[in-house]
């Protein structure tokens, strides 16, 4: 199974919200190495398909550092959709990532398009939010908790399978691990 070289990091806490959407199952998280934090993300988006099936926010990677030294890198993302390309990262000017935003459309019922997450927001210890490229369906639920020790660590993902023809929502919820 892929990125479970680093899965016996020990985590203090992990951060939720509660808007995230009903489908799929928990994947397996993906942890930094130890000593790291993720202080970058970049998001996977499928742009919209117009009269086809839109699915928005497929992954997030984490970009894992020392805290304030990028000498040395590690990726992290847990399951990721099969939609979409990945954006350029985007970085917290010092510090590391310790909270998140998440925007949901919600369930549109039998016959509507269900596209479930479509974007992200981060705070970073340093105060600057980061906002991803996603899309702009639905709205922005309440912040998560803060990490009480040094930051976001590792990452789990809610992914709906694949549907075979039919409506197709991938990402549907996260939930971030915090390590001291």
């Amino acid at each position: 199974m892929p990125g479970t070289r680093f899965n016996e990091r020990n985590y203090q806490s992990y951060l939720t919200v509660p808007n995230g959407e009903q489908f799929g199952n928990w994947t397996w998280p993906e942890m930094c190495p130890e000593g790291f934090y993720a202080e970058g993300f970049s998001l996977r988006v499928e742009p919209k398909q117009y009269a086809l099936d839109d699915t928005a926010l497929n992954g997030i990677r984490l970009y894992c550092s020392k805290p304030n030294d990028r000498t040395f890198l590690y990726s992290v993302e847990s399951h990721i959709g099969y939609y979409g390309d990945w954006s350029d990262p985007q970085w917290c000017p010092s510090g590391v990532l310790n909270s998140f935003q998440l925007r949901v459309e919600p369930h549109r019922g039998l016959f509507g398009d269900d596209t479930a997450a479509n974007n992200i927001r981060f705070r970073c210890t340093s105060n600057p939010t980061l906002e991803g490229p996603g899309m702009d369906w639905g709205e922005y639920g309440h912040w998560s908790r803060t990490c009480s020790g040094t930051g976001i660590c590792g990452i789990e993902t809610k992914m709906e399978p694949y549907q075979d023809g039919l409506d197709d929502s991938s990402l549907n919820d996260v939930r971030f691990h915090c390590c001291t």
